[in-house]
């Protein structure tokens, strides 16, 4: 049986995550314990653990939500664009033919899905990706950027970042053809584009 506590929490994070990620709690708003826990219907402790596990998502900074300079977004994309590159490598000597046909299916959603669908098959194409390193230290480290990465990957499909499908279709056939060289150099180059267009849009 699950502990009340435990289940508060649980209520909390995924209330809080949730209006950071779909726009609610907007970037740099001050999160107030007292008012969220009257709001979403529980005490204090569980809220306040849920600002901490956010903040170790990277969702949260000083108790507000994360408003990413210029030098937090190349932080971010430098370890994504170090894991991923390695992952797509990986994906080309590893990936099975059942993976590689849901990877292409990604790509074709990604062409012609609605953008909730795109986001989903964005998110899918690249955990394929990654767990195809079989590094279960490397699969940890991308989990753990998840929330703070599905708000890039939300800017770059809702403002329709040209050529980002077809770099995916590049990648998925450098994969499918056991290239690793330039299944890496293809995802660092697309993650770079993915950079370059939130800072942009930041600026």
């Amino acid at each position: 049986m699950i502990k009340k506590s435990s289940v508060a929490f649980i209520k909390a994070y995924e209330t809080i995550r949730d209006q950071i990620l779909n726009g609610e709690l907007p970037r740099g708003t001050k999160l107030i314990e007292e008012k969220l826990a009257e709001e979403i219907g529980v005490s204090r402790t569980p809220v306040r653990e849920s600002i901490r596990k956010l903040e170790q998502e990277g969702l949260i900074q000083q108790k507000r939500v994360v408003n990413p300079t210029e030098t937090d977004l190349r932080n971010l994309f430098q370890v994504r664009i170090l894991l991923e590159g390695f992952a797509a490598r990986s994906a080309a000597q590893f990936l099975g033919e059942e993976e590689l046909v849901e990877l292409r299916s990604c790509v074709d959603i990604g062409r012609h899905g609605s953008p909730e669908e795109i986001m989903t098959a964005n998110a899918r194409f690249h955990d394929i990706i990654v767990q195809a390193t079989h590094n279960p230290f490397m699969i940890d480290t991308i989990a753990r950027m998840q929330s703070i990465i599905y708000l890039f990957r939300k800017t770059v499909v809702y403002h329709k970042r040209p050529f980002l499908i077809d770099e995916h279709e590049q990648i998925c056939e450098a994969i499918s053809s056991h290239d690793g060289d330039l299944a890496e150099r293809l995802m660092k180059e697309h993650l770079q584009s993915d950079l370059e267009f939130c800072i942009h849009l930041l600026k």
